[in-house]
């Protein structure tokens, strides 16, 4: 088979897909049509995104729609609303020339009584997140009687969303008689659990694991620290003047900063994510599909659904943990046969993940180094030379205004007419990148250098009262101090762990924040944690120890003949006296997190 004539589809179906430039089916596609088709086996497919899921499950169910009988006969269920949208969309694009087949999307965040108006006049494919429909099961409007088949489509990502119980809810109120379509990336052991439960010998459809997009994706990474990522992002932007591209970040926080930064620096830029309304996440797509906006800075979830085809570049400001996600994200450039850039920005310590992700996609990465001033002018220079070359001249209605130009530009020759103009639009990126350093940093920098870059005055060493009595490691502390401020984007340096208590170095921009945030009632393990900076608390310790002395009190030193404590009791000062068991009162509304 390798065309959707194939298939066993009906001609308006084929006949859409035609118009939309789709002409030979992906894999998925290839084996899970003719089988929706012929008979009513449940289905897991697993698939990445960029595989043609939506196809391999929608032309069919358009097909299968008894366009007589007004009742729901296909309920779609997917993580995000911008997925929803995006399904309902491919499948009233299939269904163009197909008569008489209702598509309704359901998802929270907007008017659930014209959803409700609209599942009433007669909806025969609905489209929704788990909760909205699950809402709209249970107050009685949306029918499950006449439901043939319940799609799952990115299952993996509802279970890690936290849609368990919905999809449980959902999934046992539908009838035992429908055929059940499980698509997800990976099988997860929640995934395992809800096959078994609701799914009847399913036949399993699998497709490589790389994403089929990336065989058109160059990959390209760019090393420096992690204080300079922002400015590393931005002459990767102003390198490639004519980029469009999403920017992909860890949390939420970290996007809205970086849209923030990007912004102020003059960018069309905008970020993505689940703290927007629904009308702000619509408005931010909008203007990112019409290419108003040049950047979108988005977390992986919230960019679940975005369809874009003609991206230039996808840029990785954190890599993720899971290198299944690095495909997903790279795969959204170099889609529909064009070519395209997945870059990842990181620092030293992560070349083991990029290893990872090499090994697990069959992919390389390509070292570059992060573009110079000269560079970067020169690209931008060289653009706005083409852009002028080739501009659309109105002679009709510029016609009035050259008299006057010419009269205000006659002492100018050619040459200092064009050098005067050029500046004119450039002398922006020449004044930034005047004077700009090299912020390219080498895998192979010596430990001694390291530990140098780690001592410097950049960073602040600050006490904290976890030690290894506490089961503090390395790891653990990088959690607290990540999850305290929101972001793996911060620089840590030499870290010393004690019994009782620890010292660790970090850049000095985000030890004021830390300070403040753990010591707003964080908790380790269930104790109530502190930070403070590290000389401030030697001074207090001396204090203490003066005190013990000359009031006789030896804390501990008395009937020893040793005039100085040994050097585990001076560690001991440290400790701030007996461990906080965090259920005393003052810590209202404090964070609470195992580690």
């Amino acid at each position: 088979m390798n065309k959707f004539t194939d298939l066993g589809l009906e001609e308006s179906l084929v006949k859409a897909v035609s118009e939309l430039g789709f002409e030979i089916p992906t894999p998925i596609q290839a084996e899970t049509i003719p089988l929706l088709l012929d008979n009513n086996r449940d289905i897991l497919g697993l698939a990445q995104t960029g595989t043609g899921k939506t196809a391999a499950f929608g032309l069919p169910s358009v097909q299968l729609t008894e366009t007589d009988n007004r009742n729901t006969q296909t309920i779609i269920l997917s993580p995000t609303r911008e997925l929803c949208l995006q399904i309902t969309k491919d499948l009233k694009d299939y269904s163009k020339y197909t008569k008489g087949v209702n598509i309704l999307a359901v998802y929270g965040g907007s008017s659930i009584d014209t959803q409700i108006k609209g599942l009433r006049k007669g909806a025969h494919i609905v489209v929704g997140t788990p909760g909205r429909t699950k809402d709209l099961i249970n107050r009685g409007v949306l029918k499950l009687g006449s439901i043939s088949r319940v799609v799952l489509d990115e299952a993996d990502e509802m279970l890690t969303m936290g849609f368990k119980d919905d999809l449980d809810a959902i999934l046992s109120k539908t009838p035992d008689h429908k055929q059940t379509l499980m698509f997800s990336a990976t099988m997860p052991s929640a995934m395992v659990r809800i096959t078994k439960k609701y799914m009847n010998d399913p036949v399993e459809i699998k497709v490589s694991k790389v994403n089929l997009a990336t065989k058109n994706v160059n990959h390209i990474q760019y090393m420096t620290s992690a204080r300079n990522r922002f400015e590393a992002l931005k002459r990767i932007i102003d390198v490639n003047p004519k980029i469009y591209s999403i920017v992909f970040c860890r949390t939420r926080r970290e996007t809205t900063d970086v849209a923030n930064k990007l912004t102020q620096a003059g960018y069309n830029a905008d970020a993505l994510n689940g703290d927007l309304s629904q009308s702000q996440r619509d408005d931010v797509m909008g203007r990112f599909r019409n290419r108003h906006l040049q950047i979108l800075v988005a977390t992986d979830v919230a960019a679940r659904g975005i369809d874009v085809t003609d991206l230039t570049h996808v840029i990785n400001y954190n890599l993720p943990d899971d290198a299944e996600i690095y495909t997903h994200r790279s795969g959204r450039t170099g889609r529909a046969g064009k070519s395209g850039i997945s870059i990842a920005i990181i620092h030293s310590r992560e070349t083991r993940k990029l290893r990872d992700i090499e090994k697990f996609s069959g992919i390389t990465f390509s070292k570059e180094k992060i573009p110079t001033g000269d560079e970067i002018c020169q690209a931008q220079l060289y653009t706005l030379v083409d852009k002028i070359d080739n501009i659309k001249v109105d002679d009709h209605q510029i016609e009035p205004f050259l008299p006057k130009i010419y009269e205000m530009l006659a002492d100018l020759s050619r040459e200092e007419l064009i050098k005067h103009f050029v500046s004119a639009e450039f002398n922006r990126f020449l004044s930034y990148y005047k004077h700009a350093k090299d912020i390219n940093i080498d895998e192979s920098q010596s430990r001694s250098e390291r530990k140098e870059r780690s001592s410097n005055a950049n960073f602040s060493r600050l006490f904290i009262n976890l030690g290894k009595k506490d089961n503090l490691t390395p790891a653990r502390l990088l959690g607290v101090i990540n999850e305290a401020l929101d972001s793996g984007n911060v620089e840590i340096g030499k870290i010393d762990i004690l019994g009782n208590f620890s010292f660790f170095e970090i850049d000095k921009e985000s030890a004021s924040d830390l300070i403040t945030n753990i010591n707003d009632g964080f908790e380790f393990d269930g104790r109530v944690v502190s930070v403070e900076l590290s000389e401030e608390k030697k001074q207090r310790s001396g204090r203490r120890d003066f005190k013990k002395k000359r009031s006789g009190d030896s804390g501990g030193y008395s009937g020893n003949r040793r005039s100085k404590p040994t050097s585990s009791e001076r560690r001991k000062s440290y400790s701030g006296g007996k461990k906080k068991s965090g259920g005393g009162e003052g810590h209202r509304g404090r964070r609470k997190k195992n580690y």
